[in-house]
């Protein structure tokens, strides 16, 4: 939509046939009783589609603003809390920050409004009138919870957005937004386990669900920014282990394990091709499985992981771009390419030591508190 890719998870699936059960079943019977079975569930199916359509819209208000604003949008994506909006990079200030925050609370309270006229003016049954109440309530109860102050809510990009403003620190706000989130998660989850005693067990184990989920973003979220803004400034060719011993593809085992493995400090070998293109990697695990009598007439290039992607990066770009798309458990984090020809890597220890020390940078380092976070 509008160029942007939208994408649903499983579990979105999942949530809108809940909706559309409880609607048919439970909540649409006990408000209007006397209607059939069939026109029950069709108006369930009819307003449980329209909620999963405000929902986008609500994501889609988030991408629109940004991008309008100039800011890159990788995709929506639709799961079991709603939905999320991927932002391949942060606002440049607070004014944009805010207004790309505000707009998807503002467009499910608009909703909201739309809806609750429906249900007041719109002609017809009154079947037809409760969906539309149904509706009204449930986006003005989503614009209402995006709005809470706590980081990675809407409500809690709008604080962080205030806070920039008004202290120029986006660094300050960014800790701030976090611990607006931790308490809130907290609260939470704190309702909802006292929910689940003594109300109702599944709205309270759902609402502590929701607060260990907020409490534990908010934490991430808050490391994230803390470790862009630490390694801000700095080039990949400062960040990767250079020049490291390769593996090319054309050997034997037997041959890489004489000439380069014994002789290395690595655990893990970028794979080359004849042209020095990186081809993989292959890991002394993997080299140690092979039996010793298969070693000679075992190519390396027949063992090589092709991590997919195999992500390459060139040396004189921004250390920042590590954090993208970061493969989880895979030893090497990207492979560095000037050209075709390989000149470095970046295994896992590497990403761990640089981001550990872009915290001590970020928490040390006042002065970083004058720059805009990326």
């Amino acid at each position: 939509m509008a160029g942007i890719p939208v994408r649903a998870h499983w579990s979105a699936l999942g949530i809108a046939a809940l909706i559309v059960v409880l609607l048919g079943a439970t909540v649409l019977p006990q408000a209007v009783p006397g209607y059939g079975q069939r026109q029950y569930w069709l108006v369930a199916v009819i307003t449980g589609t329209l909620f999963m359509a405000s929902l986008l819209t609500h994501e889609m208000a988030h991408a629109l603003i940004a991008h309008r604003h100039g800011l890159r949008v990788g995709s929506i994506t639709l799961w079991v809390l709603g939905g999320y909006t991927e932002l391949q990079e942060e606002a440049k200030g607070p004014r944009i920050e805010l207004a790309t925050a505000v707009a998807g609370p503002l467009a499910s309270l608009g909703i909201a409004a739309v809806t609750f006229l429906a249900y007041l003016f719109l002609p017809g049954s009154a079947l037809a009138a409760s969906a539309a109440a149904w509706l009204f309530t449930m986006n003005l109860m989503l614009g209402l919870f995006n709005l809470l102050p706590g980081a990675p809510l809407d409500g809690g990009r709008v604080l962080h957005a205030l806070l920039w403003w008004r202290f120029g620190d986006a660094i300050r706000a960014d800790r701030a937004a976090a611990r607006a989130g931790q308490i809130l998660g907290t609260t939470l989850i704190s309702f909802g386990l006292l929910a689940t005693f003594l109300w109702n067990w599944l709205g309270g184990l759902w609402l502590a669900f929701l607060g260990w989920y907020i409490a534990a973003s908010a934490r991430q979220e808050l490391a994230v920014k803390l470790a862009r803004a630490g390694l801000r400034g700095l080039l990949v060719r400062e960040v990767m282990t250079p020049a490291p011993d390769m593996a090319p593809a054309w050997m034997n085992v037997e041959q890489l394990v004489e000439k380069v493995v014994l002789n290395s400090r690595q655990t893990v070998f970028p794979v080359v091709t004849l042209t020095g293109a990186p081809a993989g990697f292959v890991s002394l695990d993997t080299l140690a499985a092979v039996p010793t009598e298969r070693r000679s007439s075992t190519r390396v290039g027949t063992l090589t992981t092709m991590q997919p992607p195999l992500r390459t990066i060139a040396p004189d770009e921004e250390a920042t771009l590590l954090l993208e798309q970061v493969a989880q458990g895979q030893p090497i984090a990207a492979v560095v390419v000037d050209g075709d020809r390989l000149v470095g890597m970046v295994t896992g220890a590497d990403l761990s030591r640089v981001l550990g020390q872009a915290l001590l940078r970020t928490s040390a380092s006042p002065r970083l508190a004058d720059h805009d976070h990326v």
